[in-house]
């Protein structure tokens, strides 16, 4: 059977939440990186996670959760450099989904989905919540050599424009995968994200 990796980046340094948004506590107890941790978990067959240096507590409790941690000593130049570097740390899955940590709201359900389409073939994978793109987004493993070389902020939004005819859109009934944290107030009522 493929095997599909979960990435989760929590390499961000939260400067519009005004602390470290990811160790904060959603209404139901959950921490924010925790529950996302959790739910990408349910949905593949193996999470690594990516955090920048100093993060001690939050690798701490992703490590609880299952995860392997990795240490980018390079995150403050951007997300594409957190993602490229989980992709090389990962060279024999078939693909991967990749996930943000600031987006707790995400079903288990919605993230199986997007694995299983990997899985079967699809290229890329994303839901789609009432017609808009969400997270997270499926990589086949044919895409690592583009992935492992990202670098920027920009994430992999160069490799998904790339290759926008062959994203398998999913549609799903889960305004989570358009739900992010970015100030307190977000904690408590989640909005779709301007994606």
């Amino acid at each position: 059977m493929s095997s599909i990796t979960g990435i989760l980046l929590a390499a961000g340094a939260s400067k519009r939440f005004g602390a470290d948004k990811l160790t904060q506590s959603l209404p139901n107890g959950d921490l924010v990186a925790v529950r996302a941790c959790r739910n990408l978990s349910a949905g593949t067959d193996r999470v690594l996670t990516v955090i920048r240096p100093g993060c001690d507590l939050l690798g701490s409790l992703l490590a609880a959760e299952g995860a392997e941690v990795l240490i980018c000593d390079d995150a403050e130049l951007g997300m594409g450099v957190s993602l490229a570097y989980a992709i090389r740390a990962c060279s024999n899955a078939t693909g991967y989904v990749i996930a943000l940590a600031d987006m707790p709201w995400i079903q288990p359900a919605t993230i199986q989905k997007v694995a299983n389409a990997i899985r079967t073939g699809a290229l890329l994978a994303a839901p789609c919540w009432q017609g808009r793109r969400g997270h997270p987004v499926g990589f086949s493993s044919s895409l690592r050599s583009e992935l492992s070389v990202l670098h920027g902020d920009s994430g992999a939004k160069n490799v998904i424009q790339a290759h926008r005819q062959q994203l398998q859109l999913i549609d799903c009934d889960d305004a989570g995968v358009l739900s992010d944290i970015d100030t307190p107030d977000d904690l408590n009522h989640p909005k779709p994200s301007d994606l």
